[in-house]
């Protein structure tokens, strides 16, 4: 089991149940495949760099999990299918990066 980090632009133009929606189906995508999800989160609507597909903002999410590396192909081919996504970025965590999200997290809880 590997551990991973997606990163994903939802269009602007979506409602927050569509939104949801779509954040929901490639969680329950994941899970069916066997990932254990580490952390989940909303980052709203942030304003892009430059303009993707003629927008200049977008819904930001993060999904932090593991999984078998088999799995991040299909993930990533069902992102290309689906209109939903304006850009999407899996990478994987090595112990250095597992610690800084673990930090990040809990650095992110104290302030909430």
């Amino acid at each position: 089991m590997n551990h991973y980090e997606t990163v994903f632009i939802l269009n602007p133009v979506l409602s927050e149940d569509q939104i949801k929606e779509t954040v929901q189906k490639y969680e329950d995508f994941l899970v069916s495949r066997g990932a254990k999800m580490v952390s989940k989160e909303d980052w709203g609507l942030k304003k892009l760099a430059y303009p993707i597909q003629n927008k200049k903002s977008g819904f930001y999410h993060l999904f932090e999990y593991t999984v078998d590396g088999e799995v991040i192909n299909p993930l990533e081919v069902e992102f290309r299918r689906d209109e939903r996504f304006m850009r999407y970025l899996t990478v994987a965590l090595d112990k250095h990066a597992i610690a800084w999200a673990e930090k990040r997290r809990n650095r992110d809880k104290q302030k909430a």
